[in-house]
């Protein structure tokens, strides 16, 4: 056993045999099989000892037993039943000075409404592919105490999230995260890292919050969900359902200050929040 507790590639299929455990593609299960990934992740978190954090999908443990040495208290978001009950049992034998910082929820991070004991303050996770957006968007909603995070999602998805106005990735992820905080590629992680490895690279998006554009966010995401549903074509155009017709939405696109003929990748989160503060005048 490492010194510092964390899994090998050996420890991770030792564990899943064990457990009779397959990773489904339904549940994006990937894990991480490398420790010195693992110690990196934890690095680049740049997290402190009093920092409580949330993981999503901490699968077999890797990445909590590198976080468990970094931080006064770990939450762990575990939709599996069977990782959720073993998840204890492996940082009691491999940690057994640092289990009473975790506490595992079996739960779908994608329902929670609050997590139990003090608020988290960051969020580091490898989230699972096909979730990973919805699951960061819904954590920086419901949990206003996270101040950063680090996340590794595929690298495509990883190219959306940071993408910037008038870039060819730019669009609905990248507004919405951009709303609650300052996002940006942090790295690249090869595939040969995970087990089963992936078809696909992936990558780490790092985020610390920042205050919100004024407005309203809900009315501000209608705006951005419209724009983007036709990207094609101009504002005025793709506007036109979500204004009542395309004329109004003209008529609030000027009185934002937006050229009605322009694309909805080519504005910013601040663009969207007033032009959806058009519509409550």
């Amino acid at each position: 056993m490492a010194t510092d507790g964390l899994l090998t590639a050996t420890d991770v299929r030792e564990l899943a045999t064990r457990l009779g455990l397959r990773p489904t593609k339904a549940l994006g299960q990937n894990f991480v099989i490398d420790p010195n990934t693992v110690r990196r992740l934890v690095r680049v978190a740049g997290l402190h000892p009093v920092d409580v954090v949330v993981e999503v999908g901490p699968g077999l443990g890797s990445l909590t037993l590198g976080l468990l040495g970094a931080v006064s208290r770990v939450v762990a978001v575990e939709i599996d039943p069977v990782l959720a009950t073993q998840l204890p049992a492996t940082v009691a034998v491999r940690l057994p000075d640092r289990s009473r910082r975790l506490e595992v929820v079996h739960g779908d991070a994608l329902t929670l409404n609050g997590l139990p004991g003090p608020p988290p303050t960051a969020f580091v996770a490898n989230l699972p592919y096909n979730v990973a957006v919805p699951v960061l968007l819904r954590l920086l909603e419901q949990l206003p105490s996270l101040r950063t995070g680090l996340v590794m999602v595929q690298a495509e998805v990883a190219d959306r999230l940071v993408a910037a106005p008038g870039s060819r990735t730019y669009g609905i992820p990248s507004v919405k995260a951009a709303w609650w905080a300052e996002v940006r590629r942090a790295g690249a992680i090869g595939r040969t890292v995970f087990w089963p490895a992936p078809n696909v690279d992936s990558a780490l998006v790092a985020f610390t919050r920042r205050p919100p554009p004024t407005g309203d966010q809900a009315a501000t995401f209608a705006v951005v969900d419209a724009a983007f549903a036709q990207r094609r074509k101009t504002m005025r155009a793709a506007l036109a359902g979500w204004a009542g017709s395309a004329a109004a939405a003209e008529q609030r696109l000027r009185a934002a200050g937006i050229d009605p003929a322009s694309r909805g990748e080519s504005l910013g989160v601040e663009d969207f929040a007033r032009l959806a503060a058009t519509a409550v005048r």
